[in-house]
């Protein structure tokens, strides 16, 4: 049947991804016409992926609704089994076609902008891999094949920001972002662990079977984890600061992962765990106040920024605060139909803002008039609130220091008493007064006992082979001529082959 094909659709651009990643390895793609091939494998692959998914949602709208499709066990321990399932519902299925468009159409584009630029095949193996990842969060039956799509999105996320490697600000806030988006994960994890223990196994569909059938706090902390994941992903508040960073990536990269694709993904799995959010009113209380304070965030802070990027990432900001907030208002078709339409609107938009100065001749809307006139509001939008600067220092400080700290620790303790290098601590000039150079100091108490024998052994080879007198020096004389007239000997063939005979009879 045509169902039993779905895996291929998030397999192609992955495939695609494998193949561009070991053509561009050994650095042999050489000018245009590898360009060519890159692109053209890329689009072919997201193709292929499109007009499985059209199929599929051609035959629902003849045959009725999909059953979802489990391929078997894919690991198995004890109690806990995952499933190789992927579900094909209206939602997967149209926001796999989403995913398709919207991916395809970045690649065609990326193919003319990013031409010639050095790192056009990473570009598109990382785009590909991204998109792949997507498809898996999408259409996965069950929320353990879902995170791995989620991983891979962040990873994919990581690669672009730090696409121009060599610059230090890229490289920061790709780690920045990572770092943020792996404290989601850790709810994800807990989601699914809590999911596991009251649950029995974390398919979407005994998911939505079972939310009635345990405790309201057993929900409730199944949903908290899955929520605190789709909120770092979705850059709700306090999350939110990461995603104005991402935007060191390539303008393609931009759109696609926060303006349209990986920016929903919280809202989508939000969409996932309506059966479970629909018996967490708490959690969905919850949900509606962050969505709006992060709509209201997003708005008046996008009110001063002054390039077409960070405009449109903090409108992004502001249109999916309104979908969580529909979704804690139980509004979850209102939230699906609006993820669609701005994840089309909002790619287009970022696609279109490296023309945008060209047509308007200006960088961005002037600041409005009653924002400009209140020094104290204008400050604090163009502070943006002072978000990042709390978490710097309620999060990214608290960890330098822990991390400072466990570093010190090291050098101090485990290094010294492994025997191991630690960084010099002592400046170099006193090392250099003290008589003691750093190729020679030994380490932790290997090294502590080696400073105490090798002085010891010094003086030992002082008294009997420079100092020792005569009498020792005539002796080892007397030794080495001795040695002397049997090496001469064993150089004769004669005395050779009798000590041959010799050995063969002691032998036997």
């Amino acid at each position: 049947m045509l169902t039993d094909l779905i895996a291929l659709v998030p397999l192609f651009p992955l495939l695609a991804a494998l193949l561009i990643a070991l053509y561009a390895l050994p650095g042999r793609p050489r000018g245009d016409a590898a360009e060519r091939l890159t692109a053209r494998g890329a689009l072919f692959a997201v193709t292929l992926a499109f007009a499985l998914l059209a199929a599929l949602i051609v035959s629902a709208l003849i045959f009725g609704p999909l059953k979802p499709v489990n391929f078997g066990t894919w690991f198995a321990a004890g109690a806990i089994e995952i499933r190789l399932s992927f579900v094909l519902d209206g939602l997967s299925l149209t926001a796999a076609l989403g995913v398709a468009v919207i991916g395809w159409l970045t690649l065609f584009f990326s193919a003319q902008y990013m031409h010639r630029e050095p790192g056009f095949h990473r570009f598109f193996a990382v785009l590909c891999l991204f998109l792949a990842a997507m498809l898996f969060i999408v259409l996965a039956g069950n929320a353990v094949l879902m995170f791995i799509g989620w991983e891979l999105s962040g990873l994919a996320s990581f690669l672009l920001i730090g696409y121009a490697h060599e610059r230090a600000t890229a490289t920061r806030n790709a780690v920045r972002a990572f770092v943020t988006n792996r404290i989601g994960d850790a709810g994800f994890l807990l989601g699914l662990a809590i999911a596991y223990r009251y649950l029995g196994n974390t398919e979407w569909i005994t998911i939505a079977a079972g939310a009635g059938a345990i405790s309201h706090l057993a929900v409730g902390v199944v949903v908290f984890g899955f929520v605190v994941a789709a909120m770092a992903k979705s850059a709700q508040l306090p999350f939110t600061p990461w995603i104005a960073r991402a935007l060191e990536g390539p303008t393609p990269s931009s759109a696609i992962f926060y303006g349209s694709l990986m920016i929903h993904a919280g809202v989508y799995l939000c969409l996932r765990l309506e059966p479970l959010l629909a018996h967490a009113p708490v959690i969905m209380g919850l949900l509606a106040a962050i969505g709006l304070l992060t709509a209201l965030y997003g708005w008046f802070v996008g009110l001063t920024q002054s390039d077409v990027k960070s405009a449109l990432i903090f409108g992004t900001i502001t249109q999916v605060g309104l979908m969580f907030l529909w979704i804690g208002l139980g509004a979850f078709d209102l939230a699906a139909w609006h993820l669609g339409l701005h994840a089309m609107f909002r790619a287009y938009q970022f696609l279109a803002a490296p023309s945008y100065m060209h047509h308007t001749g200006t960088p961005a809307r002037p600041v409005p008039r009653w924002l400009g006139r209140r020094q104290a509001l204008y400050t604090a939008a163009l502070e943006r609130l002072w978000v990042e600067a709390f978490t710097d220092a309620t999060v990214t400080r608290p960890a330098q220091v822990l991390a400072a700290e466990m570093r010190s620790f090291d050098d101090q303790v485990v290094s010294r008493l492994a025997g191991t290098p630690a960084e010099q601590h002592a400046p170099e000039d006193e090392a250099a007064s003290k008589g003691v150079q750093d190729d020679v100091r030994g380490h932790g108490l290997a090294g502590a006992i080696l400073e105490w024998i090798a002085p010891r052994l010094h003086r030992v080879e002082q008294r009997l082979l420079l100092t020792g007198g005569a009498g020792v020096q005539r002796t080892f004389r007397a030794l080495g001529g001795y040695l002397e007239v049997v090496e001469r000997l064993l150089e004769r063939p004669r005395y050779l082959i009798l000590i041959i005979v010799i050995a063969l009879a002691a032998a036997l």
